[in-house]
């Protein structure tokens, strides 16, 4: 396992420090209690990522799950009632056939003794692929595509949720599913990320 960078707690930008909020955190909204992340998008884990979204290499979660789970409990951070994942859109799904972010939670949830809850969240609608756009352009995509699931909304209430991403650059879609579990009442939701971009 490579050593932990040390990071904003808020958004997990590498600091050399561990802050409880950088510079940027302080001046802009932020829906996310916490952030924490495996490691940094390089060698062996962006393959490892890679092979798990777009090559169905679905045992490379075990991996990727491990070193979350590890970062986890070194920042002590695991103080959150329920696990979910960011969800696919439907028609996603159905193409790809699994959701690479629900296959680490469940297994980070498992290691943590947290109930683990796959469909808290609904994306509701289909958005362009985040790749190529800056970070105003990702937040306008991704704005108002997460609706909580009407069956969960008891679950929701009241609960310090743990949303859980293989892969983290800007933070704006976890804000934009945060602020929908927010807005149905959630106490507070923590991103947990296998990998963060630079």
């Amino acid at each position: 396992m490579p050593p932990a960078t040390p990071r904003c707690l808020r958004c997990a930008t590498p600091t050399g420090l561990v802050l409880d909020g950088c510079g940027r955190c302080r001046v802009r909204p932020w829906p996310l209690a916490a952030t924490r992340v495996g490691s940094d998008y390089a060698f062996p884990w962006d393959a490892l990522v890679r092979d798990l979204k777009f090559h169905a290499m679905l045992h490379r979660a075990e991996p990727l799950a491990g070193l979350l789970t590890q970062r986890i409990r070194e920042a002590g951070a695991a103080d959150v009632d329920l696990v979910t994942a960011l969800p696919l859109h439907a028609s996603r799904l159905r193409a790809r056939g699994y959701n690479q972010a629900w296959l680490i939670a469940r297994r980070v949830a498992r290691e943590l003794t947290l109930p683990a809850v796959p469909d808290l969240l609904i994306r509701w609608r289909t958005t362009a692929p985040q790749t190529d756009l800056d970070e105003a352009q990702r937040q306008r995509n991704v704005a108002g595509a997460f609706m909580p699931a009407p069956a969960q909304a008891a679950r929701i209430r009241g609960r310090r949720v743990a949303l859980v991403d293989d892969v983290t650059t800007t933070g704006a879609t976890a804000c934009a599913a945060a602020q929908a579990l927010l807005e149905a009442g959630a106490a507070s939701v923590t991103l947990w990320a296998a990998v963060r971009t630079p």
